[in-house]
């Protein structure tokens, strides 16, 4: 089965006040170190993964640099990270390859260096269409900025674009959401990601809104159920769009869904390398259906050479999984298929889970599979903690 690459690329021009992942801003000095330590670590992966327990395939058929942005890097770091997995992987011709971008860092030479490296589409961080809401979490571009790089992308032959917005961010009104949603379909990209604004304490805003302070115009974000509904609202006009739902937050035109991400949500292998960047690989071992392991998720630690650690293997993980990852997806957990790869016994012990979340209309039986409804995508971390404790008993 063809793996897919990820490739994490932690930096930023500026560090969003929502983010909560492994980048930020760090001295350009510090690139060159860091694309040295992705090109060894590619080079070492069969080692690794026997290392680790796992096999590594040479076919990939997707690769997806993201972070981050990677196209703060220099032309020729880029080209020298595509270099290392071309000479290391046998990339498919028709491989899907997705680098994620800022708007505003897509320089001509820029958009020649990608066509070059044969990336066929790009993701633009753009999360609102209105120029003060992007401007109050830090986001430097503007809305004439997003349009112009989507025309030049299309000019230069990468017409496969996803946009991503998020629901909740400071200053949003009902108002200005349905102008992002206006935008975004106006554009015609063949693929949108929706998310609702996280709030938790990996973020500067999150840890602002739930100490209830105003920094990082914290006190302007809408309540959870203001943010639900412009989700739910979100999913009613890009559906009808013909820019249709397949996974909880991504939403996509006839044949444009993204390949790269399938694999995470369906457990296909998978090779993850930089900071934080997480493999999943068929075992080598009887008994196992696959090995996961992931890199330091500090820089400093990472480029000094710290060492992959394993983040789970056996039956349980992989059960977990399984419901984990299928309700992501529009079409489902097929329940027998669970029971064929995991037994009846692993089955009957997520009955409860079932049965109670159903009452509680969070997922719903259609034939032979279960399904997130519109209220369990809202509440999707309840139903998945649900099944969270069915996997402990059944692993």
């Amino acid at each position: 089965m063809p793996l897919g690459v990820y490739i994490s690329v932690p930096f930023c021009r500026t560090k969003c006040s929502y983010c909560n992942f492994a980048s930020d801003v760090f001295s350009r000095a510090v690139f060159q170190n860091y694309v040295d330590r992705l090109c060894a670590d590619i080079e070492l992966a069969p080692r690794t993964a026997a290392e680790m327990g796992g096999y590594s395939e040479r076919q990939v058929d997707s690769i997806y640099l993201g972070g981050g942005t990677p196209t703060v890097l220099e032309c020729g770091q880029l080209e020298r990270i595509f270099g290392a997995i071309r000479s290391n992987f046998e990339v498919a011709a028709s491989a899907e390859v997705t680098v994620e971008c800022a708007p505003g860092t897509l320089s001509g030479v820029m958009l020649e260096t990608l066509r070059m490296c044969g990336v066929n589409r790009v993701s633009l961080g753009v999360q609102s269409f209105v120029d003060s809401e992007a401007a109050a979490v830090g986001r430097q571009h503007k809305r004439a900025t997003v349009l112009e790089e989507v025309a030049r992308l299309r000019a230069c032959g990468i017409g496969n674009i996803n946009i991503d917005l998020i629901a909740g961010l400071p200053h949003q009104t009902a108002e200005s959401w349905a102008y992002s949603l206006e935008e975004v379909i106006a554009t015609g990209v063949p693929h949108v990601s929706v998310y609702m604004l996280e709030v938790d304490d990996e973020s500067r805003l999150g840890r602002e809104v739930m100490a209830g302070g105003a920094r990082y115009h914290a006190h302007f974000v809408p309540e959870d159920e203001v943010t639900a509904d412009f989700y739910l609202e979100a999913c009613d006009r890009l559906i009808s769009a013909a820019v249709l739902q397949y996974e909880i937050s991504n939403f996509a035109r006839e044949g444009f869904a993204s390949r790269h991400n399938l694999k995470y949500w369906t457990r296909q292998p998978y090779w993850g390398f930089g900071v934080d960047a997480h493999s999943m690989l068929r075992s080598s071992s009887v008994g196992l259906d696959a090995v996961r392991f992931a890199s330091s998720d500090r820089l400093e630690q990472y480029i000094n050479g710290a060492e992959v650690r394993p983040t789970g293997v056996g039956r349980g993980a992989a059960f977990e999984e399984s419901f984990f990852l299928g309700l992501r997806l529009n079409r489902g957990v097929d329940l027998p298929e669970i029971a064929s790869k995991f037994g009846k016994e692993a089955l009957s012990e997520a009955h409860a889970a079932i049965h109670d979340l159903t009452e509680k209309k969070l997922i719903e039986l259609q034939g032979n599979s279960i399904r997130l409804t519109a209220r369990g995508r809202l509440l999707s971390n309840e139903v998945f903690e649900r099944f969270l404790l069915a996997e402990r008993v059944a692993g």
